[in-house]
C-alpha cells in the first residue's frame, strides 16, 4: 500500500543532509580515536515496513556518539561502529529503531509515524498532516527564505509562492511592500492580508518581525482556509512561525550574520551636456528658429556635469544575530537578539533595527502546559526627505562648483533658481535636513494549556495577546535648506502615535483516532480583541536655531499649525466566536468545517454581526486499492471548498460619518478654521461579503521525485463598502455605504523536483510556480455602469489606467491631422503625440469631430500572469542557489518619461530624459519633437509616454557556500556547524521592455503620483508607479552561519 506522506517526508529529510553536500559515508566523524580502533565495518538496508521499499535519507547514528551517515537512494548504508553499540534508525515520517550491533550486517524495517507528521502544515489554530489539508495553504521554511538575505521577509517571498503577489512601494532602505493574495477584492476597503504571529493575530507591519526569527511562513488562500479568523482572514492570512527549541536538546548558541555593498542597479537615463544642448536648439525648430529657453549665466554647453554620479553613494549593509536554543524533559526555549542596518545609495537615507525575541514552552506537571512568546523591535528610518528628483531635473551645462571652487549651492536655471543636491552637499547639511521615523514594538503571547485527565485528546488553552507600538516621526528643514531663497524660513514637523492591542482567546479542542482510521479534530473558539489608536502632529515655521531641530515646537518665532485632521483617536473592538471540525476516513476521505461569527464595533448597530460558514472536502485518490498498482504515482488528492468570508476594514466611525476642517473668511483676521460635515452618517452600514469556490488536485509522481498543486479559483465580493457621493444641495460630499460587487478568478500552479538524488555527491533540486489572476467590477451604485473620477467601470479590471492611448507621433502625410488636431498653426501638430480616435467617420470617411476626452480607453495595469523559480545544486560541502521572478504583460506607468513631473519635457527648461524624440531627420522616434508644448510645460497627451510592458525575467539572488560540518579542528573548538557564504541580490534582469528602454529595474516603487500640471484626470494615486524616491540597488553580501 503506497503512503504518500512516507515519501514526502523523505524528500523533505533527504535535502537536510544534501544540502551540507558531504558524501553518505562521511557525515559524521567518530569523536574519539578509541572508537575508531575498536570498529567495525557494518552494512545493511533500511525498508519501509509497509512496502518492502529503501528508504533514501534515513540517518544511520551510533548511539551517543556524532558517528552516522545517511541512506543512499535505494535504502543502503555503510559505518564503522564497534560490536554492542547501538545504532539508531531516524527519519521524518517513521517511528525511530534502535538495534544493537552484533555482526557486521544491519537491516532494518521503519514504519510509518502518523504522529510526526501532525505538524507538516501550520493551517491556524492548530497543524495539520500535510495529506489531510484540504484548503488551500501554501508554506515555506525559514531555511529557504533566507537564501534572500533581507531586512522584510515579504521580500524574501516576491516569486516563491503560487497566489501571492508582492510589490515594492519604494525602494527607500527599510521600505514596507504590499502583499496581495489572490488578486484585489475591494474597491474601498482594506486588500491587506492577516498576519499572524505564533498564532495571534498581529496588528503590527510584517517588517517588524525579524526574518532570522523565523521557522516557517504559512498563507492561507481560500475562503475555507480563512474562514477560522473571520473577517480579519477575508484577504488571506499570512501565518508566521518563529523559532522554538526542541524538547531534551542541549543548549546551543548561534551566530548568523553578513555584511555587504549596495551599488546602483542603473542611473536614471538622463541626458548629458551635450544631448542637452541639442535639445535646447532643437526647440527652435517650430519658434521662428529661436531656443525656448537660452543658457543662463551658471550654465556653458562646455560643461557637462552627471548630477547623479555627484549623489549617490556606495550603501553599507549589515545583520548580527546571536541566538540561544534548547530544551529540557518537558520544556523547550529559544531566546535570539538581533541588529541590522543598511545604507541607501543616496546620502543619509539609512534604516537601522534592533530586535529581541525569546519564547519558553514548559510543561508543569503531566496535564498543563505554560509558555510566553515575546517579539521586540526598534527601528530607525532615516533620510526619507532626500530624493533624487533635484539632481535629475538639474542642468547638466551647469558645474557644481562656483569659480572660486567653492560647492555651489544652488544653480540659475530658466525661469527659476534650483537648489542643489550633491553628496557633499547633503552630508554638510545633515543636521539640518533631517527626517527620522522612530518605532518601538513589543508584541507579547502567553498561552496556558490543559489536557483533560481522562479524556484523551480533549484540551483547553488560553492565549492571551497584548501588543504595544509607538511611532516617532519628525522632519526639520533649516533655513534656506532646499530652496533657492537663502533666507528661505526653517521649518519643522514632529508626530507621534501610539497603538495597543488586547486579544484573549479561549480555545477548547478534540482530537482524537478512533479504530484506527477515524481522525476527529474538533475546536472552539471564544475570542475579544480591542485595538486603541493615538496620532497627533504639530507643524511650526522659524525655528529659533538648528539645535531645536523637530523638538521644543513650541519655541517657534513663526506660525505653529495644529491640522484638527491631524490629530486622530479611535477605539475598535471584535468578538468572535468559532466552531471548526476536521475529520478523515483512513486519510483518504477528508472533510473540514468552519462557522464562524464575528461582531464588529466599526459597523452599525443591528448590522454588527455576521455568521458564515466554510467547508472543504479531499480525496486521496493514491489511498484506493485500484490505485495500488500504479506505481508511478505516490500521491494524487482532489480538494473542492467553498466559503464565505466578510470584510469591515473601513476606517472606525464610518457609520458615524466625519467632520473635517476646513478655513474660512470671518471677523477681524479674515481667516478662521470650521467644521463641516463631509461624510454623511449611515445607520445601516454592513459586512462586506466574499464566496470563493476552490478546486485543486495534488500531486506526487515518480518516487515523490516531481511533486505539484494546480488550483482553480473563483471569488466573488457582494456589497461592497463604498463612498457614494451626493447632491451639492444636501450640504454633504458622500456617505459609506453597502454597494457594488467584484469578481477574481485565478489558476495557479506549482511544480516542484528533486532532479538528482544524491548521485555521486550531488543533489539538484528544482522550484517552479505559475499564478494568473483576473478581475473585475461586476456592479457599482444603482444602475451606474462607470465611475471615471475613480477610474472604476463594471466589467473591467478594478486597477485600470483611464487615459488616451498613444499610437504614434503625427507626421506631415498623415491625413485628417487638421480635423483630429484643429489648430491656427497646421506645423504645430507635426511630431506630436498622436493618440487613438475612437469617434464616428463621415460618408467620405473623414472624422465627425476632434479628438476629445471621450477617446480615453480603459488600460488594464495587472499582468497577464506572474510567478517564480529556484533552484538548489549541493555537491560534497558546497551548494548553489539561484531565485528569479517573472511576470508577464501588465502596465507599468513611469513617471521619469510620463506625466508624473518635470523630466520629460523636452523643452529644454530642466534635466531630461535620454529619449529619440522626433526631428524632420529622425521621423521614426518614439517621442514627441522638443518644444511640442500644449499647456504649461507638458507637451499634450504626455501622460501617455510613461505607459510601458512591464513584462520582466529577474534574477533576485545567486548564492554560493560551503559547508564545513564535518571538520575535526572545528569540533576541538566546540563548533558544531560552520557555513561560508556569498549571495549576489537583484543581479540580474532580462526580457524587460522598460530595461530594454532605460536599462533601469522594471519593478515598482511607488505609488503613482500625478503632478498637478498634468491634465489628468483619476485615481494614478492607486497604481504601482516606477518614480523617483530612490533608484534600485543591486546587493553583494558575505556572511556565516555558526553553531556551537
Amino acid at each position: 500500500m503506497n503512503t504518500p506522506l512516507r515519501k514526502t517526508a523523505l524528500g523533505l529529510s533527504l535535502p537536510l543532509f544534501a544540502a551540507v553536500g558531504l558524501p553518505s559515508a562521511s557525515l559524521f566523524l567518530p569523536t574519539t580515536q578509541a572508537l575508531a580502533q575498536a570498529a567495525q565495518t557494518i552494512s545493511g538496508r533500511v525498508v519501509s515496513a509497509e512496502g518492502n521499499e529503501g528508504l533514501p535519507g534515513v540517518t544511520v547514528l551510533v548511539k551517543g556518539t556524532t558517528n552516522g551517515v545517511s541512506t543512499n537512494g535505494d535504502g543502503g548504508f555503510t559505518l564503522s561502529a564497534p560490536v554492542g553499540s547501538t545504532l539508531v534508525f531516524s527519519a521524518i515520517g517513521f517511528v525511530s529503531q534502535e538495534v544493537v550491533v552484533s555482526g557486521t550486517a544491519v537491516n532494518v524495517r521503519l514504519a510509518t509515524n502518523t504522529k510526526a507528521l501532525d505538524e507538516v502544515v501550520v493551517v491556524g489554530y492548530g497543524t495539520q498532516r500535510a495529506e489531510a489539508v484540504t484548503g488551500s495553504v501554501a508554506s515555506i521554511s525559514g531555511e529557504t527564505l533566507r537564501e534572500v538575505p533581507t531586512a522584510n521577509i515579504s521580500q524574501a517571498l516576491q516569486g516563491r509562492l503560487p497566489g501571492v503577489q508582492i510589490s515594492q512601494t519604494s525602494s527607500q532602505p527599510g521600505a514596507t511592500t504590499q502583499i496581495r493574495i489572490r488578486g484585489t477584492r475591494s474597491l474601498n476597503a482594506s486588500n491587506d492580508p492577516l498576519i499572524v504571529l505564533d498564532g495571534i493575530p498581529f496588528p503590527g507591519s510584517i517588517g517588524d518581525i525579524n526574518p532570522n526569527d523565523i521557522q516557517s511562513v504559512d498563507i492561507l488562500k481560500d475562503a475555507s482556509a480563512t474562514a477560522i479568523y473571520g473577517s480579519r482572514g477575508a484577504n488571506g492570512v499570512v501565518l508566521v512561525t518563529t523559532k522554538g527549541g526542541k524538547k531534551g536538546q542541549k543548549a546551543q548558541l548561534t551566530y548568523d550574520g553578513f555584511v555587504g555593498a549596495k551599488t546602483l542597479f542603473a542611473p536614471y537615463p538622463m541626458m548629458n551636456g551635450p544631448e542637452f544642448a541639442a535639445l535646447r536648439k532643437a526647440t527652435g525648430l517650430y519658434n521662428n528658429g529661436q531656443p525656448l529657453y537660452s543658457n543662463t549665466l551658471d550654465e556653458s554647453d562646455d560643461v557637462d556635469t552627471d548630477w547623479q554620479k555627484q549623489l549617490y553613494r556606495t550603501g553599507i549593509q549589515s545583520n548580527h544575530n546571536v541566538g540561544v536554543t534548547g530544551g529540557t524533559e518537558n520544556g523547550r526555549y529559544n531566546f535570539n537578539a538581533g541588529y541590522y542596518q543598511e545604507e541607501g545609495v543616496i546620502p543619509t537615507q539609512q534604516y537601522t533595527r534592533y530586535s529581541v525575541r525569546g519564547s519558553l514552552d514548559q510543561g508543569v506537571g503531566k496535564y498543563v502546559r505554560l509558555g510566553f512568546t515575546t517579539n521586540n523591535t526598534y527601528s530607525l528610518t532615516e533620510g526619507s526627505n532626500v530624493g533624487v528628483y533635484g539632481a535629475l531635473t538639474s542642468s547638466p551645462l551647469a558645474s557644481p562648483y562656483n569659480a572660486d571652487g567653492t560647492l555651489r549651492r544652488t544653480i540659475r536655471m530658466p525661469l527659476d533658481e534650483q537648489w542643489v543636491a550633491t553628496k557633499a552637499v547633503v552630508e554638510d547639511n545633515a543636521d539640518r535636513w533631517l527626517s527620522q521615523s522612530r518605532n518601538f514594538a513589543s508584541y507579547n503571547s502567553l498561552f496556558g494549556e490543559f489536557s483533560m485527565p481522562g479524556v484523551e485528546g480533549l484540551k483547553y488553552r488560553l492565549n492571551l495577546g497584548v501588543n504595544y507600538r509607538q511611532g516617532q516621526g519628525g522632519s526639520y528643514t533649516g533655513e534656506g535648506i532646499n530652496s533657492a531663497l537663502a533666507t528661505n524660513p526653517s521649518t519643522a514637523s514632529t508626530s507621534n502615535s501610539l497603538t495597543t492591542d488586547y486579544t484573549v482567546e479561549n480555545i477548547l479542542s478534540y482530537d482524537r483516532t478512533l479504530g484506527g482510521k477515524h481522525n476527529i479534530n474538533a475546536l472552539a473558539l471564544y475570542s475579544a480583541s480591542s485595538n486603541t489608536f493615538n496620532r497627533s502632529q504639530i507643524n511650526a515655521r522659524d525655528i529659533p536655531a538648528d539645535a531645536f531641530q523637530f523638538y521644543n515646537l513650541g519655541r517657534a518665532a513663526g506660525e505653529i499649525i495644529v491640522n484638527p485632521n491631524d490629530q486622530q483617536y479611535t477605539k475598535t473592538g471584535l468578538l468572535s466566536y468559532m466552531g471548526r471540525l476536521m475529520y478523515s476516513y483512513d486519510d483518504r476521505y477528508l472533510l473540514s468545517a468552519t462557522v464562524r461569527s464575528d461582531g464588529s464595533s466599526r459597523l452599525a448597530p443591528g448590522y454588527q454581526w455576521n455568521t458564515y460558514p466554510a467547508v472543504s472536502v479531499g480525496w486521496n485518490i493514491a489511498k484506493e486499492s485500484f490505485m495500488q498498482s500504479v506505481s508511478a504515482v505516490n500521491m494524487m488528492k482532489l480538494r473542492v471548498g467553498y466559503g464565505i468570508t466578510s470584510n469591515q476594514a473601513v476606517a472606525p466611525y464610518s457609520t458615524l460619518g466625519r467632520l473635517d476642517a476646513r478655513p474660512y473668511n470671518f471677523g477681524p483676521t479674515g481667516y478662521q478654521t470650521g467644521l463641516f460635515v463631509s461624510v454623511a452618517p449611515n445607520p445601516t452600514l454592513g459586512w462586506e461579503f466574499s464566496k470563493t469556490w476552490n478546486y485543486a488536485l495534488d500531486f506526487a509522481v515518480l518516487k515523490n521525485r516531481l511533486s505539484g498543486t494546480v488550483e482553480y479559483y473563483v471569488t466573488n465580493t457582494e456589497d461592497l463598502l463604498l463612498g457614494v457621493a451626493l447632491p451639492p444641495t444636501t450640504g454633504v460630499g458622500s456617505f459609506t455605504n453597502n454597494i457594488g460587487s467584484t469578481q477574481n478568478k485565478g489558476i495557479e500552479l506549482s511544480l516542484n523536483g528533486l532532479i538528482l538524488d544524491n548521485v555521486n555527491g550531488w543533489t539538484w533540486e528544482a522550484g517552479f510556480n505559475l499564478y494568473a489572476n483576473r478581475n473585475k467590477i461586476t456592479s457599482l451604485a444603482g444602475e451606474q455602469d462607470r465611475d471615471e473620477g475613480s477610474w472604476w467601470f463594471v466589467g473591467k479590471p478594478i486597477n485600470v489606467v483611464f487615459d488616451y492611448e498613444r499610437i504614434g507621433l503625427w507626421q506631415e502625410e498623415d491625413p485628417y491631422r487638421a480635423i483630429l488636431e484643429p489648430s491656427t498653426n497646421p506645423n504645430s501638430t507635426i511630431g506630436m503625440i498622436k493618440v487613438k480616435y475612437t469617434g464616428t467617420y463621415n460618408d467620405d470617411g473623414t472624422p465627425t469631430r476632434p479628438i476629445g476626452v471621450q477617446d480615453r480607453q480603459i488600460l488594464d495595469v495587472n499582468p497577464d500572469f506572474l510567478g517564480g523559480l529556484n533552484t538548489r545544486v549541493a555537491y560534497k560541502g558546497f551548494d548553489l542557489s539561484v531565485v528569479g521572478a517573472f511576470q508577464s504583460g501588465g502596465l507599468l506607468n513611469s513617471t521619469i518619461y510620463g506625466s508624473g513631473g518635470y523630466l520629460n519635457l523636452l523643452n529644454g527648461r530642466r534635466g531630461n530624459v535620454k529619449v529619440d524624440y522626433w526631428t524632420p531627420e529622425n521621423t521614426d522616434a518614439k517621442y514627441p519633437r522638443p518644444g511640442s508644448l500644449a499647456s504649461g510645460d507638458n507637451p499634450k497627451y504626455a501622460s501617455t509616454l510613461g505607459y510601458f510592458d512591464a513584462s520582466y525575467l529577474k534574477v533576485r539572488s545567486i548564492s554560493l557556500g560551503y559547508n564545513f560540518n564535518n571538520m575535526a579542528w572545528l569540533k576541538n573548538v566546540g563548533v558544531n556547524r560552520l557555513r561560508l557564504y556569498a549571495t549576489a541580490q537583484n543581479p540580474f534582469v532580462f526580457f524587460s521592455p522598460y530595461k530594454k528602454e532605460s536599462g533601469m529595474d522594471p519593478e515598482t516603487n511607488s505609488f503613482g503620483d500625478q503632478n498637478a500640471a498634468v491634465p489628468l484626470s483619476g485615481s494614478l494615486s492607486r497604481i504601482l508607479t516606477l518614480g523617483t524616491n530612490a533608484p534600485a540597488t543591486r546587493a553583494f553580501i558575505a556572511g556565516l552561519n555558526l553553531t556551537f
